[in-house]
Order: structure tokens, then C-alpha cells, then sequence
């Protein structure tokens, strides 16, 4: 009895031991102590990207634009474009404190310039005051300062960050980048934090930084700062988590969660939920008005093998949008597609599919297919300022998307990808996305210069 009960004691601390381990902080690597100097570590590297878009109006949907003084109308607009950004990198100083340069020069020439074709271009073609498209144009897309102690930097200037609540819009030629000052803190192997402040924007078809708005306001105001902190950690291997808050001044408060774990194995049957929720409340000035909603996202991916099934609810408790910031994606709602399913009241439900062509003999090959349809969006109890929302009763609307990409594994152009899609969006009569069919063409080539 004894001996049993020595073992049972045994293998409970044994499972304890190992239940827990993952959960303690494990301590990185002094990345400065490898400071390989400012020219010895530079290098010189850059992306060109072809974006083609075709889209068709449906039901009545078209796209307005000017000829001879006077506004016409089409039911077909094409975007044609090719961005190009060449980045500089310097390495970082040696000692307690390492410091680094970054820039980067975004150039994109419009292949499409078309009136009639790009119909005023959107935020697709860069266009002039006539409606003309800009042939060729440039801009300074990263200019910064980097300074590092230990795995802890301190980024000064036009950047990029990616976090749930300011994130690098990049479904364009060209990607979006923020003006500001950023830390961000990797001390640990699974514990990561970010803290920032900005106050300006550089837009994706655009040439000048400009202010802060969001995404759906229909009143003109900006805001002169965003503020953001958060952390995410991972508890163990097959787990993870985030928490971001960010104020945009005279607009919001917002926080931001989400959990996800991985259950299983693929060879059999992997399970990962997820779990993602944002809750924004209008501050200071309150610039668009009364805003208090609540939207969150549960997934659950099936993956076995090669194949994955995606099961998607979304729903905004709130009488305005789950709104965000404009040339961001900080909208990290797996039911965000081409519409963001976002709507007063809305609720949503996605059914995807994914396919990888490696086990076939084909790697790099990826096809993909979605379902999402919305419904219940309710507007007639907003009472805010910010929104036009009174006409949207009981709206509704569906999305359909197919993708097939290839991106080559290995030799000279290792890294190139090329990607089309093609999705079709039907909505109600006051469903702001409405009625269009749109394919995408769009390949990416990275090259090293130096």
C-alpha cells in the first residue's frame, strides 16, 4: 500500500511538474550581445508587387467618376497597379545600447489609367483633382531610429506595427505605415509587449501622411493621437493570448482579447478554438458621438492533414459599428472579409475551407473557399452623431469567396507568390457594402540587393 501510494504521489508531482513548466516565463537571448555594427549588419531588400483588381457592380451598384466636366457612371471599375518598395536596413551599434536606421522608398506606377476604368480611382489608383490617374509616383514609406537593450527597442519615426488595434494595412500595392514612437519588448520567449504613440498615417494611395480618422465615421473629423499598449503571451506551446488597449483622442477607449488553443494532432484531428472580443467606448471630446458596443468572435478550425474546416459566429452587441481605424486592419474578426460584418446589431456566421496541395506533391499550393452571411443589422436605436445608421432595419447581406495561391519553395524567386481570388457580395437595400463581384489578380516578388 505504501509503495502504491508513493508511486501515486509520484506520478501527480510528475504531471504537475510538467502542467505548470509551461507556464513560467522562459528568459530570451541578449539579441544586442550579437550587435554586428551599423554597416557590417546593413542590408538593402525590397518587394515589388502587381495588384490587378476587376470589379462589377450588381443590382443597380455603380461607380461614379468625371469626363468633360460632367459626372458619368459605370458598372465595371479596374485597378491596375505596381508597387514597388526598396528598404534599407542598417545593423545595430554595439553595446549596452544598439542603434539602428531604417527606410524605405514605396513607389507604385498606375498601368491602368483608364477614366472611365478607374472611375476615381478609390483608394486603388492614386488619382488628381480631374480624376486623372498619377502614372508614377513615390513616397518615404519608413523613415526611423531604432534604439535596443537587450531584446527591448525603441522605434522612432514612420514604421510599421502590427497589433489588434493599429496594424499595417497591406491589401494594396502598396502598404499603409504610421507615424510615431514605439516599444517593443521581447525579454522572454513567450512573453512579448507593445507601447506606442502616433499621430500620423501614411496611406496606401496616398503621397502625404495625414491624421487619424475611423473607418465608418460619416462626420468630417480627426483625431490628433492614438495611444496603445498590450502584451501577448503564449502559456504553453499550443496556446495563446493577447490584451491590447488603445485611446484614439476625442474618439474611443478601446480593449481588445482574445485566447486560442490547439487540441489534437493533425494526423488525426487537431480542434483550436478561438476566442476574440472588442469592447469601445467614445472619450474625451467624443468627437463621432455616443459609441458603446461590444463585438466578439468564435471560431472552431477542424484541421486534419492537409484539410482545414472553419466554423465562424460574430456578433456586435452595440447600436453602431464595431468600428476601427481607417488604413489599418486592426480588426482582428475572423468573419472580416471583404465586408467586416460589423453592422449595429449584426450577427454572422462563416463556413470555410482550406486546402494545402503539399502532402499531393504540390507545395506551396493553397486553395481556399468561404461562406459568411449577416443578418439582424438594426440601426433605428442609434442615438448618436457619428453614424448614419436610422435607415438600416432588419438588413441583411452574404459573401462568397474562392482563392488559389502557389508560392515558389525554393531556388532564385523563393518567396514569390501569386494569388487569385474572386468573391461575390449580395446585400439588402440599406446593407452599406452592396452588390459587387470582384477578382483579384495580384503577384508578389521579393528580391535582396544587398
Amino acid at each position: 500500500m505504501t509503495c502504491c501510494a508513493s508511486g501515486l504521489f509520484s506520478s501527480i508531482a510528475i504531471a504537475e511538474t510538467t502542467s505548470k513548466a509551461p507556464f513560467v516565463l522562459t528568459e530570451k537571448s541578449n539579441a544586442q550581445d550579437n550587435a554586428s555594427g551599423f554597416i557590417n549588419g546593413q542590408s538593402v531588400s525590397g518587394v515589388t508587387k502587381n495588384w490587378l483588381s476587376n470589379e462589377l457592380g450588381r443590382r443597380g451598384q455603380v461607380y461614379p467618376y468625371k469626363e468633360h466636366g460632367a459626372i458619368h457612371t459605370t458598372s465595371r471599375r479596374i485597378s491596375w497597379t505596381q508597387g514597388t518598395v526598396l528598404k534599407y536596413n542598417s545593423g545595430y551599434t554595439s553595446g549596452l545600447i544598439g542603434l539602428s536606421g531604417e527606410a524605405a522608398i514605396y513607389n507604385e506606377i498606375a498601368l491602368e489609367r483608364s477614366r472611365k476604368d478607374i472611375a476615381n480611382g478609390s483608394s486603388r489608383t492614386l488619382v488628381d483633382h480631374n480624376g486623372d490617374a498619377v502614372g508614377q509616383w513615390s513616397k518615404l514609406g519608413l523613415a526611423n531610429i531604432k534604439a535596443r537593450i537587450s531584446n527591448t527597442t525603441l522605434t522612432v519615426g514612420r514604421q510599421n506595427v502590427f497589433t489588434p488595434v493599429l496594424d499595417v494595412m497591406a491589401n494594396r500595392a502598396l502598404p499603409s505605415s504610421f507615424q510615431g514612437y514605439n516599444i517593443h519588448s521581447e525579454e522572454f520567449e513567450n512573453l512579448s509587449f507593445d507601447a506606442g504613440v502616433f499621430d500620423r498615417v501614411s496611406p496606401r494611395t496616398e503621397q502625404s501622411l495625414t491624421k487619424f480618422t475611423s473607418a465608418y465615421q460619416d462626420v468630417k473629423s480627426t483625431a490628433d493621437r492614438v495611444y496603445i499598449s498590450g502584451v501577448n503571451y503564449q502559456p504553453t506551446g499550443k496556446s495563446s493570448t493577447s490584451l491590447y488597449i488603445d485611446r484614439v483622442q476625442d474618439y474611443w477607449d478601446q480593449f481588445f482579447a482574445s485566447a486560442t488553443v490547439s487540441i489534437g494532432d493533425l494526423t488525426t484531428l487537431e480542434l483550436k478554438p478561438k476566442l476574440a472580443f472588442y469592447k469601445t467606448k467614445d472619450s474625451g471630446k467624443s468627437k463621432l458621438g455616443r459609441i458603446d458596443n461590444e463585438i466578439y468572435n468564435f471560431s472552431l478550425k477542424l484541421k486534419h492533414e492537409s484539410s482545414t474546416l472553419g466554423f465562424s459566429y460574430q456578433e456586435n452587441l452595440g447600436n453602431e459599428y464595431a468600428d476601427y481605424l481607417k488604413e489599418t486592419k486592426a480588426f482582428y474578426l475572423d468573419n472580416s472579409m471583404y465586408s467586416d460584418f460589423n453592422g449595429p446589431n449584426e450577427k454572422s456566421f462563416q463556413v470555410s475551407y482550406q486546402l494545402d496541395f503539399a502532402p499531393y506533391g504540390l507545395p506551396g499550393l493553397a486553395f481556399n473557399a468561404y461562406n459568411i452571411r449577416g443578418w439582424g443589422i438594426d440601426g433605428t436605436h442609434y442615438r448618436g452623431s457619428g453614424y448614419v445608421l436610422a435607415n438600416q432595419d432588419n438588413e441583411h447581406h452574404e459573401e462568397n469567396g474562392v482563392g488559389l495561391s502557389y508560392a515558389i519553395q525554393s531556388g532564385s524567386f523563393k518567396g514569390s507568390a501569386v494569388r487569385g481570388t474572386y468573391m461575390v457580395h449580395r446585400g439588402s437595400k440599406n446593407q452599406i457594402d452592396g452588390n459587387v463581384n470582384e477578382f483579384r489578380l495580384v503577384t508578389t516578388i521579393p528580391f535582396n540587393a544587398l
